[in-house]
């Protein structure tokens, strides 16, 4: 809530004590009996022009102290103050020479002009200073209402992450479990026919092969669900440390190819890797991871026997550009940002990942090991596919942005 400064609040109590009808009035006449008493003591020591100056300069402080009517008393009291006690024949109030008249009225009409003036001048400034005030007002009110509602979008954003998150952990964890779960009991209900001597059990070779199988499986799932848990926690944290050396590209991308042709086994992969495509300064296992993951998201999203398409080569400014394209549906212009953003896929708004599996984070991963590098990492329409097209440039590492 918006509270004055103090300044202010001595302004206004100023303006209290100032803008009551009769202390204004008290004051005028004590004021120029006060000036009046003062200039009759100094007698010979000044002439009636010095008195008619400190008289308008005393009624310029009334009209600003106290507003028009108390200055017109003041100026009414100068006048008669003044021909009273300083101009001849003094004690009275007969005026012996006509320019001591004109005098008198001159005086009295410029006394009355300035205060008129001087109060109306205060007023603009007291009018001046109440806008400002009104508009701090406002703007303390509209920044406290944008506080309120960037928290509040702020909240429904944690909120939203959360529902992902807990959707992730749903999926991603309790699936596996319940495959690992369901087939160590199927192989436990297998061992225990054995014990009993029955020799006909359920499960043979082959059938108990495949339940381990199903078992290491799904294990390596859950290790890489908690590995990308924990590589996002280092990136949003900073912490992300890079082992750089100098390597070659096509190495790294022969060994992410490697590792993920259990996911491609069921599309072509064509490879277009430049004659002239220079060494890179990187962390050779991370930039392997993201092109893992690109070749992951691109077979998740091709259909069966669709091509994958992955070229290398130089690109301007010492760095290369590493790009992969699939045949699937694309990606939405006004989506393309948010595919990068963790949990993306379970937060289900604007999501065209439909019942692919996954949490969302691969992506995210994958821009922050990029960027990490001083590389940039972005969505484009496939050339010649119906799909995405993501593009990795990366530094060689020659110039500073890789060391």
């Amino acid at each position: 809530m918006f509270r004055p400064a103090p300044y202010a609040y001595n302004q206004v109590v100023w303006k209290s004590l100032t803008r009551k009808p009769l202390l204004g009035y008290i004051a005028a006449v004590v004021v120029i009996g006060a000036a009046t008493a003062v200039l009759k003591t100094l007698g010979g020591h000044i002439n009636p022009t010095t008195v008619a100056l400190t008289f308008l300069l005393i009624i310029l402080f009334v009209a600003t102290a106290w507003g028009p009517k108390p200055a017109i008393l003041a100026s009414l009291l100068a006048v008669a103050c003044f021909n009273f006690f300083f101009l001849p024949p003094v004690g009275t109030f007969h005026i012996a020479d006509q320019e001591n008249w004109i005098a008198v009225l001159a005086f009295l009409v410029t006394a009355m002009t300035a205060g008129q003036l001087s109060s109306r001048a205060k007023q603009r400034a007291d009018e001046a200073t109440i806008a400002r005030q009104e508009i701090e007002r406002l703007y303390h009110e509209l920044q406290d209402t944008f506080e309120r509602s960037s928290q509040a979008k702020a909240l429904k954003q944690s909120e939203r992450l959360k529902s992902a998150l807990l959707d992730a952990v749903t999926h991603d964890l309790r699936t596996p479990l319940t495959s690992i779960k369901a087939s160590v009991t199927t192989l436990l209900d297998d061992q225990l026919f054995s014990k009993n001597g029955e020799d006909a059990a359920r499960l043979g070779k082959a059938g108990r092969q495949e339940m381990l199988e199903v078992i290491d499986e799904e294990a390596d799932r859950l290790d890489r669900f908690i590995e990308d848990l924990m590589a996002l926690a280092r990136i949003e944290a900073g912490e992300m440390q890079l082992r750089r050396e100098w390597g070659s590209l096509e190495e790294i991308v022969t060994a992410a190819m490697k590792r993920a042709s259990p996911l491609t086994r069921n599309h072509h992969i064509e490879l277009y890797l430049d004659d002239k495509l220079p060494s890179v300064r990187v962390d050779e296992r991370a930039m392997a991871e993201v092109v893992y993951v690109l070749l992951e998201n691109a077979a998740k999203y091709s259909p069966a026997g669709g091509v994958i398409r992955l070229t290398a080569k130089p690109h301007q400014q010492e760095m290369v550009q590493l790009a992969i394209e699939d045949q699937g549906t694309g990606v939405p212009a006004e989506l393309r940002e948010r595919v990068f953003d963790k949990f993306f896929r379970a937060m289900r708004d604007g999501d065209l990942s439909g019942h692919k599996p996954g949490t969302g984070m691969g992506l995210a991963i994958a821009k922050g090991i990029v960027e990490a590098h001083g590389g940039q990492i972005r969505i484009e329409n496939a050339n010649d596919f119906t799909g995405a097209r993501i593009v990795v440039l990366l530094p060689t590492g020659d110039s500073d942005n890789g060391a």
